[in-house]
């Protein structure tokens, strides 16, 4: 088992870890609408090991003015006025975002969180735009850095598309469900937490392996 000290606070340098997934109405941050965001955090168990803990996921209402590009549309299938949506304000939707994260990195022990996504230049780019419009004083997420699971998958099994890498990883993949903030999220957090265990677990072989290897040569 890792050898770590099971304490998610020191696994990475006080951030914790929250994965992240925004689905828009286009690629520019500066123009174009956020629609739907979800964020799933991370625990850590006894035994040094991370899995997929809370998640929350909003609606969102087109901020004022935003551009709404039609070919986006099409892509996540996501109609911004459909009465059934239930979407909030962006800042609402935030503030619900935020607060649970805030919660999670206080039990936590952690100084603020860390945001995880695929591809999270993307998501971080739309997160901070968001959180300009709206003057929220208080992102608990650290404003550049970011965990990728594109590059992660990349490292681990040689694939960088969403789908392709949680298959490789295992899961299960679900092509209806996909390009929904929720389902993308829950099976980002499934796959940075794979992955993150499974090099805990070659780390501690290392080490042991290592180890007696010095003893038998001694």
């Amino acid at each position: 088992m890792p050898e770590d000290t099971h304490k998610i606070s020191d696994r990475f340098r006080g951030y914790l870890p929250v994965v992240v997934d925004i689905e828009t109405a286009g690629f520019n941050a500066a123009t174009d609408a956020m629609l739907e965001i979800a964020a799933v955090t991370i625990r850590m168990d006894e035994n040094g090991l991370i899995h997929p803990d809370q998640s929350v996921a909003c609606h969102v209402e087109p901020f004022p003015g935003a551009n709404l590009e039609a070919e986006a549309l099409a892509f996540n299938g996501i109609d911004p006025h459909h009465p059934f949506r239930m979407a909030k304000k962006e800042e609402d939707a935030l503030r619900e975002i935020f607060s649970v994260v805030r919660n999670a990195v206080k039990t936590s022990g952690c100084k603020r969180a860390i945001l995880v996504g695929h591809n999270p230049a993307f998501d971080i780019s739309f997160l901070n735009a968001a959180v300009a419009r709206t003057k929220i004083k208080r992102n608990p997420f650290h404003p550049f850095s970011t965990f990728d699971t594109v590059t992660l998958g990349g490292l681990a099994y040689g694939q960088t598309v969403l789908a392709r890498v949680a298959t490789a990883a295992g899961l299960e993949w679900d092509s209806s469900a996909a390009h929904s903030a929720i389902y993308d999220t829950q099976q980002t957090a499934e796959l940075f937490c794979i992955i993150t265990n499974e090099w805990a677990g070659l780390k501690s072989l290392r080490n042991k392996l290592g180890k007696e290897t010095i003893e038998n040569k001694t």
